[in-house]
């Protein structure tokens, strides 16, 4: 019976992960395509459009029934949107003012601050092992992808800005969860309507900023257009397929193994776009970072991998989480 259970959770894990890695790739993708090639350089706003889609969503799945009613305190609400805007914000001004080498090197330093987060606000001890393979994967992520690295003052603030909101965003999405007894879809219910009416508020004001442009003054056409439907469309599984992931893992792990979508779309973009080269680096890149994200699924998963130092309200704890887990296997 308990290896059974066990089954249908590494099934559901998996699918899990395999539904964020195709969810979270198309999206670049599309996002790519709908930017480089068709000018709709908006971020902001393009983002506040996938939140409305989601939270349009949500509202249909309530009004049928398959998302029940829950609690979320207003204070929390708040407290994750302001993480998840600046997060999104932070992300977008650091590219703009950074060279990509720092921005990708900014990016990486989100898996120890993650840990750190988990370290002080969890109680969360990793064991050698796991330490080891989170480097290698850092290591190897920073040969595919790192090129030229300068670093100015105010770049320097925009990504520490991008990386700390980040890892705050994703460690509250997996707090938030277990705390409140939360499914992705309930979380999702809460956070995606107030996020949407305040990027599409501010969005417009911070792309124009970013860019000189504005958002109502772009060439609308029939395959833009298409491309943003496409990409709002993508969005709702992304988001809900992170919130999904980091709710039945945490932070870390989704940091750590979320770094085989920056390898899939160093792939797709030579397929699909041709522009730069699978080299000698980048392949070896691929090859550490894949053998470190391997390495890091078996020490982690192993006794004392990783592990809380302590467990105040554990009967508490683990009728919540499996509550949650539940709704999601529904989901």
């Amino acid at each position: 019976m308990s290896a059974s259970k066990g089954d249908r959770k590494a099934t559901l894990d998996a699918a899990s992960w395999l539904f964020n890695v195709v969810t979270s790739v198309g999206i670049i993708i599309v996002n790519k395509s709908l930017m480089a090639k068709h000018g709709f350089s908006f971020a902001t706003t393009l983002t506040g459009l996938h939140f409305a889609t989601t939270t349009l969503l949500t509202l249909v799945l309530k009004w049928l029934g398959y998302i029940q009613p829950s609690q979320l305190p207003v204070p929390e609400l708040l407290k994750f949107v302001l993480f998840a805007n600046f997060s999104i914000v932070g992300m977008n001004v650091s590219l703009m003012w950074n060279s990509v080498g720092f921005y990708q090197i900014a990016k990486l330093t989100m898996i120890p601050v993650s840990c750190f987060l988990e370290v002080v606000l969890d109680k969360v001890r990793y064991s050698r092992d796991t330490k080891l393979s989170i480097t290698l994967v850092l290591l190897g992520v920073a040969v595919c992808t790192v090129t030229d690295v300068s670093v100015n003052a105010k770049g320097f603030i925009a990504a520490s800005v991008a990386v700390w909101s980040t890892a705050l965003q994703q460690y509250y999405v997996h707090h938030l969860q277990r705390k409140y007894s939360l499914s992705s879809f309930n979380l999702l219910g809460h956070t995606a309507p107030v996020q949407a009416a305040s990027l599409l508020i501010v969005g417009p004001f911070v792309d124009f900023w970013l860019t000189g442009k504005t958002v109502y003054a772009y060439d609308y056409h029939f395959i833009s257009v298409s491309l943003i439907l496409l990409s709002c469309s993508i969005a709702v599984g992304t988001n809900l397929s992170q919130f999904i992931c980091i709710g039945r893992f945490t932070a870390v792990s989704f940091q750590v193994l979320g770094h085989m979508k920056t390898i899939l779309v160093l792939i797709l973009g030579f397929i699909f776009f041709g522009k730069e080269g699978l080299n000698h680096q980048v392949v070896l890149g691929m090859f550490i970072a894949i053998m470190g994200m391997i390495w890091y699924g078996n020490a982690s998963s192993k006794p004392g991998g990783k592990e809380r130092r302590s467990a105040p309200s554990k009967s508490q704890k683990k009728g919540a989480v499996s509550e949650s887990s539940e709704v999601d296997d529904k989901v």
